[in-house]
């Protein structure tokens, strides 16, 4: 993945930075049918699993030698992602919240999410390569807070005067995994 930016108009960066704001301010709400609207039917939502790898010497001098691709696994058949859904998993996990038998989120978790460091990376015909920078505060009664953070690599599709989103990768900073639940929509 290409880290360099490209140059978006004034206007441009508000309208993704919007989207962005506007789908935290959604799931925070718990309003996880509105969110699902600002998906594509083709989305395909990917949580890649993380290991901790030994640097390689024979890179020295060499930005492979540290980069972050090499950690993760779940792309191309290598290891097991961590969460890989589309669509149809994404409305029943959303749709699932509503139901009276959903016990693991009685009381409901309560969520907020920061987004930033918003960037433009591609941009071809109506598609958009963006990253993103998150942080997720969950807390729950009874339970300690946890913070999540990490970077999102999407793709979205212009839609009308907004965005569409058609591909989330989720990359967490974590080394162990010591947080209460994997199954939040970052």
């Amino acid at each position: 993945m290409s880290d360099e930016a490209v140059a978006t108009s004034p206007e441009q960066q508000r309208a993704l930075e919007a989207f962005y704001f506007r789908e935290a301010r959604l799931l925070d709400n718990r309003q996880f049918r509105q969110w699902l609207a600002l998906l594509c039917e083709d989305i395909r939502y990917l949580v890649p699993s993380r290991v901790n790898v030994q640097v390689d010497n024979r890179q020295r001098d060499q930005e492979a030698m540290l980069s972050v691709e090499r950690e993760l696994e779940g792309e191309d058949s290598r290891g097991c992602p961590i969460r890989e859904e589309g669509y149809l998993q994404l409305t029943l996990r959303a749709e699932r919240a509503y139901k009276i038998n959903a016990w693991a989120e009685q009381p409901p978790a309560r969520t907020r999410r920061l987004v930033g460091n918003v960037e433009l990376l591609a941009q071809e015909g109506s598609q958009y390569r963006v990253i993103s920078n998150f942080h997720l505060a969950y807390t729950r009664p009874g339970c300690a807070n946890a913070l999540y953070s990490g970077q999102r690599r999407d793709l979205l599709l212009a839609a009308g005067s907004g965005f569409r989103l058609q591909r989330r990768e989720v990359v967490l900073d974590y080394a162990e995994i010591a947080l209460p639940t994997l199954g939040l929509l970052f």
